[in-house]
């Protein structure tokens, strides 16, 4: 940024989400990356009154835990200085803490380029974390400059957000319990849509109910007066009543069903327009009113004596049960009953809706008439310790609170309630009792259900008002997912700087041979059961993601490149295999901050860190930053190498582990002291008679990625030899074909290592001339494009060079000129051309074929590239 531009300090150059595991940790966490501009070499403790002001701001920052984990280590640094990307970062987690959410991870790493900072901030809810983020911001410039800052209502206003985005009690309680379990979980939409599990094992829920809750029963138990029947029929107790027409027949039902009765709408929920023990005709008209403003449909029942209970049931047992005890206030000699509420409301426990444990008291229509029966208004002042009735029915959702009696309830009350459930239909159901006493028989009292509910709350199960908390969430996953099932397909991640989407499609293929329904993600597209949905570079967490989510996915083979871990982290929390390819010179380095190959390891390692316990990494161990990745694996190391000899290998199997080598041509399976050749090379396609080094090494990744998922031996090796390497099996990824008298290689390979490979195949090959076609993307470094022209210098009599569509920021002609640099040292090139297009390029090769020549075309886009040559073929044959 030039000195003409200035730079508002703390500005936000770019803000990551990081959605699944990281180059940070394995938890979400977005990534700022701050430019703190004139304030770059500011310090905290010479800035006038910048501390004092934070800590009054936040005095609950003398308890914050962020990176520096003790006690108030952060208002330490403060003291002692610390620079404001740090502040920014321990701000940040504390506004989210103090909105509800408690995240502890931050970290601030500094760039190379003075002043500017990577922090990274754990967050619960995306969009919270970014308001806090910005929100930290303004309150540190605020500071920094001496200004006022209303702390208070900024705190307010994220955490009633965080009330409006974040999962309810109910589905945060059900997904908290699928995590102790191990089940992933992925939120769908911006409501309480959860999917847990992935793939084919997946289930989904929505607050309390499943994708088991069947939309008929939903619909029998919205209609109150058809539940009503069904159970009656059932021979289960119910009020006795019926639907009414208008204001006079509800007064005239109530006449003939006898004095008092319950008024309320027939498909009403959350205790809405519901109006109980009502004795006279002005009662009952006006509350004929009040449901009216919920729906057109009411029903009038006989009113029940007793308290009001609330039992959950899910599957075939009642889980949780709780007596509700109505909204009510209690007079203090001096206040009127519209401010006791407005006191009562002040609860932090309590909002106005059902993000929390309580909600607030209103005043309504039907507040006014229970007010009324009581000889009450909202105006009317109640003597110290007069108990005031705000509602009759004990509705959490109407300001009710509620008392656990689970552990009281009487086994045949649980019976009903479970036969209740099951007679409307419903997985899990909240079934509303009315007793005198939830210790006995319905039978033995005037006890009846009075309603059964679909999508029952649970928060007066979690956080009752008074007595012990039940594990409902854990009882509703058990039901999803019984004991042992996890809800996981396996998962196998696949990275590396080269060999990534071979080794992808045979495992892929491997799993394929054996009856898996597999879903694959590559740089060439998304397959599902070898069916294509997508033809873009999908190799990121995105495409992950649509994979995972697939129901009809037994398997998933997720290449994994390294710009979609550093943009947004991994689409999984765990992998069952990690393969890693090889590092070699790298690629890409110069870009999102990684410039060394060490640096380029540390993301690729991602997936490593992600093993389960009871997984496996797949690693190079010809390569050294592979084989540092090891001790970071939380499952089992299968190392690979061209040598039985290789010291890696060596020590794996003399501590029992496998291991994966060629030796005598053939492919090697050991473990500990046993091994056994699983197939000659020669009879692997993809080999080329096991003279193509490079695609030695992928079949030895997949074939141990195979092994360790336990797939049988005889299985591997039919995939092995099944798998072609012809345009259709493999595209772009060493083909040959013939043509002219030529033999062509056809290969996508862009970068150093790559070409390297290709070069040391393709040397045994005879030839009178040898032709390259090549090219790379313009984020590459200068150095790398040049040393690429060197090597193509130095092994090919002719190369014809392309820009293609991949200049990405640079000026056209500075790709080939770089080229051009580096092919000038080489000592075997006598012609080269350039040509804007890949097309151009091409047909000038092809134009001027001989017998004899051998040809390397690079394929620039995979698609293109096999079209071409698929066509071409065509025309051949048909001449």
């Amino acid at each position: 940024m030039s000195d003409s531009q200035p730079v508002e300090p703390l500005a936000f150059r770019k803000v990551l989400a990081l959605r699944g595991p990281n180059i940070w940790t394995n938890i979400t966490v977005l990534e700022a990356w701050v430019d703190l501009a004139e304030l770059r070499n500011a310090s905290t403790h010479e800035m006038d009154g910048f501390n004092e002001q934070l800590k009054s701001w936040l005095p609950t920052l003398v308890d914050h835990r962020g990176s520096i984990g003790e006690r108030g280590g952060f208002l330490e640094q403060l003291r002692r200085g610390s620079n404001l990307a740090h502040v920014l970062e321990h701000v940040a987690l504390e506004l989210q803490f103090l909105a509800g959410n408690d995240v502890r991870f931050g970290r601030a790493v500094p760039l190379d380029e003075p002043g500017v900072y990577r922090v990274a901030v754990e967050y619960m809810e995306e969009a919270v974390g970014r308001a806090a983020l910005d929100l930290a911001k303004r309150l540190v410039l605020a500071a920094v400059a001496g200004e006022d800052f209303d702390v208070k209502a900024e705190v307010a206003a994220l955490r009633e957000q965080a009330q409006d985005v974040c999962l309810g009690p109910s589905t945060r309680s059900i997904v908290d319990a699928a995590k102790r379990r191990g089940i992933p979980f992925t939120r769908m939409s911006t409501n309480s849509l959860v999917q847990l599990g992935y793939g084919s094992m997946q289930r989904r829920i929505c607050t309390a109910e499943t994708d088991r809750t069947s939309a008929i029963a939903e619909s029998i138990a919205q209609d109150k007066e058809l539940t009503r029947r069904l159970l009656h029929n059932a021979g289960i107790p119910v009020p006795i009543g019926r639907a009414v027409e208008n204001a006079e027949d509800a007064w005239e039902a109530a006449q003939d069903i006898g004095l008092p009765v319950v008024v309320k709408p027939q498909y009403g929920n959350h205790g809405r327009g519901v109006a109980t023990n009502l004795h006279t005709r002005e009662e009952v008209l006006a509350a004929y009113a009040a449901a009216l403003e919920e729906e057109s449909t009411i029903v009038v029942e006989n009113f029940i004596e007793g308290d009001d209970y609330r039992l959950l049931v899910v599957g075939d047992h009642m889980v949780a049960a709780a007596r509700r005890v109505p909204a009510q206030v209690v007079g203090d000699g001096s206040s009127t009953i519209r401010q006791l509420i407005d006191i009562v409301n002040q609860d932090p426990r309590r909002s106005d809706g059902h993000a929390t444990v309580l909600s607030f008291i209103k005043i309504d229509a039907v507040a006014e008439s229970v007010l009324a029966q009581q000889s009450m208004t909202p105006e009317s002042i109640p003597a110290l310790g007069q108990r005031v009735l705000i509602r009759r029915n004990a509705n959490l959702s109407t300001g009710g609170m509620a008392i656990d009696v689970t552990a009281k309830v009487h086994r045949d009350v649980a019976a009903r309630a479970v036969e209740a459930a099951k007679i409307v239909g419903l997985d899990i159901a909240g079934i509303d009792v009315v007793s005198t006493s939830i210790e006995a028989s319905m039978e033995s009292q005037n006890a009846a259900i009075v309603e059964v509910n679909a999508g029952p709350g649970l928060r007066m199960h979690l956080e009752p008002s008074e007595g012990q908390s039940q594990p409902v969430g854990e009882a509703i996953i058990d039901s999803l997912f019984p004991a042992g099932n996890n809800g996981r397909i396996p998962v196998v991640a696949i990275t590396g700087v080269n060999g990534k989407t071979t080794v992808t499609r045979l495992i892929a293929h491997i799993m394929f041979v054996q009856g898996r329904r597999v879903g694959m993600t590559t740089t060439d597209g998304v397959y599902v059961m070898g069916r294509r949905i997508d033809k873009d570079d999908c190799s990121g967490p995105k495409s992950a993601r649509r994979i995972l989510s697939n129901p009809l996915i037994d398997a998933a083979v997720l290449e994994t490149a390294r710009g979609g871990i550093l943009r947004e982290g991994l689409a999984f929390d765990q992998c069952d295999v990690a393969v890693v390819t090889n590092i070699g010179e790298g690629d890409h380095l110069g870009l999102s901050n990684i410039n060394t190959c060490q640096q380029l390891a540390d993301v690729k390692r991602t997936i490593v860190d992600v093993v389960s316990p009871q997984g496996h990494a797949i690693l190079n161990a010809d390569d050294p930053l592979v084989v540092s990745m090891a001790p970071k694996c939380p499952g089992s190391i299968v190392f690979f190498s061209h040598s039985a000899d290789n010291p890696y290998l060596v020590e794996r199997r003399q501590a029992g582990g496998r291991v994966v080598f060629v030796r005598d041509q053939s492919l090697v399976l050991a473990h500990g002291d046993s091994e056994f050749a699983l197939i000659s090379l020669d009879k692997i396609p993809i080999t080329h008679g096991g003279r193509i080094r490079f695609q030695i090494e992928n079949v030895m990744a997949a074939a141990a990625a195979t092994w360790a998922q336990g797939i049988p031996a005889q299985v591997i090796r039919a995939g092995l030899e099944s798998f072609s390497a012809n345009l259709d099996g493999s595209p772009g990824r060493f083909n040959m074909v013939e043509w002219g008298g030529a033999t062509v290689i056809i290969d996508y390979g862009h970068n150093p290592s790559a070409l390297k490979n290709v070069l040391d195949a393709i040397c045994s090959y005879p030839s009178k001339r040898r032709i390259a076609l090549y090219s790379t993307a313009g984020d590459r470094r200068d150095d790398d494009m040049i040393r690429q022209g060197q090597m193509l210098g130095h092994f090919f009599d002719r190369v014809v060079l392309y820009e293609g569509a991949y200049v990405r920021g640079r000026e056209p002609g500075d790709i080939m000129q770089l080229f051009r640099e580096g092919m000038a040292i080489g000592a075997r090139i006598n012609d080269y051309l350039c040509f804007a297009s890949w097309t151009d390029a091409v047909n000038c090769i092809l134009s001027d074929v001989q017998v004899g020549d051998l040809i390397l075309i690079q394929a620039d886009s995979v698609d293109e590239s096999v079209a071409f040559f698929r066509d071409l073929m065509t025309r051949t044959k048909t001449k």
